[in-house]
């Protein structure tokens, strides 16, 4: 983080992001460029209590009142438990040439420890074979935050113990299918399960306790680094690593306190989790604000968390702005927002990027999850989303812009595939690129969908505008 990030407040009007359509091209990126969509598994699959399926922590969340927007729930979403083949047709309509999905623990070990489940497994299996029939090549993420609840009654990630089960998991995982998956990531985003789902508790499993999360964000770090291990010592050839959001981190203003707070935020974002994986220790500044919060780290432990890793996934939709009042609000310099009123500001990712890269030793770097949920109409049979084509093709020329400044960016995945449980917000915001009515489960391919088709497929002559 720079110190004068404040003045960016004030030097990027929205119509210099209007007026700038980018000039992209197929041709700029490396012929072996991983183009993708991704998604997760409570998130569209469904069947909750299907073929042999544990519950989860979000299953149980879910039946919480207040707790999702909408009052809905994940037992059916976009019903892909069923339609997972034809939905993969609509992934190798798109041209692309990789799919990242995740894994629903309970749904092949339903207690997260014991007896597996066949079905689970099987139904794993079938996606990444028929992925690889499809020369697609399959890029797994074992928790997209879908903890089996029996673990949660036993502590879940506030207890060292769950390290250990999902050490397991992995290497189970592994012995089944490891030798076609191009790709497995241990973690989506731990600051979301640590911060939101235990200090805050907005999000599964709805715990408001900042030593807790300070615990549970030490025990995914830890359970990473022990399931790569695990995984090497299995000799696996596939690509491990984990997936963070990340955001660069700007103080609203010059003033000494936002200056001070946007130092504190970027170390509980970004440098709690980069330096253990990357320097073997935690930032000393966010140490001392925990105080008596830290967490326990046993010896070895931060060692282990510094296991090396084959490439670092980057989830990035926005930049943090914030103020030591408060009363800084998204939107309040004329950058658009998207419904999740987050601004849409792409030069963010350049800016992250260039500053890992500088500021870390980094393997080559994924874009696990880039997109925007925007208002959607169907009529007609399409859906004109121009700002969310709009928002691919910036973000795309932002990571070109940091590869050209020397940053190894080995591949951008669109999130998401098709509009799904967007967790707290439930079916209210739709992030797809393909349009899901609900009551139907009927797929419609939205214009975004229908221009990264054509970028992914075209001969890169035409200039990247709107659909």
């Amino acid at each position: 983080m720079t110190p004068d990030n404040a003045q960016e407040l004030h030097a990027h009007p929205a119509e210099v992001m209007k007026s700038q359509l980018p000039m992209i091209k197929r041709q700029q990126f490396p012929d072996d460029f991983v183009w993708g969509v991704a998604t997760s598994a409570f998130q569209i699959e469904g069947a909750a209590k299907e073929d042999g399926k544990g519950q989860s922590i979000w299953d149980l969340f879910c039946r919480n009142t207040g707790a999702i927007a909408d009052a809905s729930n994940g037992d059916i979403a976009c019903d892909h438990y069923a339609r997972w083949e034809s939905d993969l047709d609509i992934v190798s309509d798109l041209g692309v040439n990789a799919y990242r999905f995740s894994i629903s623990w309970p749904r092949v070990r339903p207690t997260g420890s014991g007896a597996w489940n066949a079905s689970g497994l099987d139904f794993y299996e079938r996606i990444v074979d028929r992925l690889l029939q499809r020369n697609i090549k399959p890029y797994v993420t074992l928790n997209h935050w879908d903890l089996p609840q029996a673990l949660q009654t036993q502590g879940g990630w506030v207890n060292r113990d769950t390290v250990h089960r999902f050490v397991e998991y992995a290497e189970g995982i592994h012995r089944r299918m490891g030798d076609r998956i191009a790709s497995i990531a241990t973690h989506n985003e731990p600051w979301v399960i640590a911060v939101l789902g235990h200090e805050k508790g907005v999000f599964a499993p709805g715990i408001a306790n900042r030593s807790a999360a300070a615990q549970v964000s030490h025990h995914l770090l830890l359970s990473h680094g022990l399931a790569v291990q695990a995984l090497r010592a299995q000799n696996s050839q596939t690509a491990l690593g984990i997936v963070l959001n990340l955001s660069p981190m700007h103080p609203a203003t010059s003033s000494d306190a936002d200056r001070a707070l946007a130092l504190l935020e970027d170390g509980r974002l970004v440098r709690w989790y980069m330096d253990p994986l990357f320097k073997g220790s935690y930032p000393q500044d966010v140490l001392e604000d925990l105080g008596a919060d830290m967490p326990v780290v046993h010896a070895q432990d931060m060692k282990n968390i510094a296991t090396p890793v084959d490439f670092l996934g980057l989830n990035y939709y926005t930049r943090s702005v914030v103020s030591a009042d408060g009363s800084w609000k998204a939107g309040s310099t004329g950058l658009p927002v998207t419904e999740m009123g987050w601004e849409i500001y792409p030069q963010g990712l350049t800016e992250l990027l260039l500053r890992l890269h500088k500021d870390y030793a980094l393997p080559p770097v994924l874009i696990t999850e880039s997109g925007g949920a925007f208002r959607d109409v169907l009529e007609a049979g399409s859906v004109h989303d121009f700002e969310r084509t709009q928002y691919v093709q910036q973000h795309i020329a932002a990571l070109a812009d940091a590869m050209r400044q020397g940053v190894d960016v080995r591949g951008y995945m669109v999130w998401s595939l098709m509009d799904n449980f967007e967790w707290a917000s439930g079916y209210e915001k739709r992030f797809g690129i393909v349009h899901v009515e609900y009551a139907t489960q009927v797929r419609t391919l939205k214009d975004s969908a229908h221009w990264y088709r054509d970028f992914l497929k075209q001969d890169n002559t035409q200039r990247a505008t709107a659909c």
